[in-house]
């Protein structure tokens, strides 16, 4: 897959990713640092990326555009919502059946 990371997103990350095969290129890494989001977009369209970010003006940038060919990947690390919107097991036993199962979760990055 080819990436290309924001200016929020770690260098480690795109190494990360590149030591897993992927054709990861950083925003940084080309000088390319105060690029304004529009040109951002169209770069990756234009190179066939997806783009990580932590930028939520990028899922609206992308819902306005209309175009299919670029995905985006918009992080957000911490748990926003507030403690009663949370669901505990016994809630997730009488709405779901049973709680999600814990061993399928996605590995953490570096």
């Amino acid at each position: 897959m080819q990436f290309l990371a924001d200016m929020g997103i770690a260098l480690r990350i795109v190494e990360w990713l590149r030591k897993a095969g992927h054709d990861a290129r950083h925003l940084r890494e080309e000088g390319l640092h105060r690029l304004p989001n529009g040109d951002i977009f169209a770069k990756a369209l234009q190179e066939g990326r997806i783009l990580l970010t932590f930028d939520l003006d990028f899922a609206e940038i992308v819902a306005l555009s209309g175009e299919q060919s670029v995905s985006v990947i918009v992080f957000r690390l911490h748990n926003t919502t507030t403690p009663q919107h949370r669901m505990s097991s016994s809630d997730w036993r009488t709405c779901c059946k049973s709680p999600p199962e814990r061993s399928k979760k996605v590995p953490s990055l570096p």
